[in-house]
């Protein structure tokens, strides 16, 4: 038999992500006994090693590899799945309400973009509820993918549009976003080079896939708290040049000359067959 279980990809992702079968079962909620006779025939179903097992540990096979990478994308799209369902059915249990889209937006990013689709799409007769979800730097895709929002404002090159329709929105230019009282903040122009190392302004750091990159720069959890760090002298930050829109008095923004163009797109879920999001997105290529 071929077809696997929502549990059993649940417990075989605990395993493998944890490396252990004791931290595995906590995390589960369970006994580590019944957790390791659930991977051995799991093992003996599919005909393959999944994990092998020592004194030092556990250690995925190349099979469990592939295994733990199909359970992960498996689990997103049951939980996408379970509350796309939930909110198209909340709109039937209210009696004739509004469908109800979540658009995931990058914080601080295509602002005035972002305006003119809502106006738009709100004009447009039966529109959907719009519901804006702003997010960190790379987080639109993981949302799309579990279904924490049905469409998405993304910006190559850091998001990937893999696995997602898309279409083209607009193209701008990379600002660096520095303390107005800085000695960079005169200048028409810098290059990433002359950013990269400034002395006692160090990059901020946005978390990507849960962790934040290594620099001796400040962990950011949103756009005030960076805002606010930016505005002390403690930290620069580098966006599209669309983030002019949320600037404060005490911020310069300098345009970077070499660094590559953003290319914002409004990506959705390949499989989608909604009506509200359609129109959405043929009100977004028409601006």
């Amino acid at each position: 038999m071929d077809t696997l279980e929502t549990r059993e990809f649940r417990y075989f992702t605990a395993v493998a992500e944890e490396l252990h079968f004791g931290r595995a079962a906590e995390r589960l909620g369970m006994a580590q006994p019944p957790l390791s006779r659930a991977i051995q025939r799991l093992e003996r179903r599919l005909g393959v090693t999944l994990l092998t097992r020592d004194r030092r540990g556990v250690v995925l096979t190349g099979a469990g590899e592939v295994l733990l990478h199909e359970g992960r994308a498996a689990l997103d799209a049951t939980a996408a799945a379970a509350r796309r369902t939930r909110r198209a059915g909340g709109a039937d249990r209210a009696g004739g309400a509004r469908d109800r889209l979540v658009l995931a937006v990058k914080a601080a990013a295509s602002h005035e973009l972002l305006h003119k689709l809502l106006d738009a799409y709100a004009a447009e007769p039966d529109a959907a509820e719009i519901e804006v979800l702003p997010s960190g730097t790379c987080e639109q895709g993981e949302m799309l993918r579990d279904g924490r929002a049905d469409v998405a404002l993304m910006h190559k090159p850091f998001n990937s549009l893999a696995g997602f329709d898309s279409e083209e929105l607009m193209t701008e230019g990379q600002i660096a976003i520095l303390p107005a009282g800085h000695p960079l903040a005169t200048r028409t122009t810098v290059s990433l080079a002359d950013v990269s190392d400034l002395p006692g302004l160090p990059l901020a750091r946005w978390a990507h896939d849960g962790t934040y990159p290594p620099g001796p720069g400040p962990e950011i959890h949103d756009q005030t708290q960076l805002a606010q760090l930016i505005a002390l002298g403690r930290t620069m930050a580098v966006f599209p040049d669309s983030a002019r829109a949320w600037l404060w008095a005490e911020h310069t923004a300098v345009p970077l000359s070499d660094a590559p163009p953003v290319v914002t797109h409004i990506a959705w879920p390949a499989h989608s067959r909604s009506l509200p999001l359609a129109a959405l997105i043929r009100t977004a290529t028409r601006l």
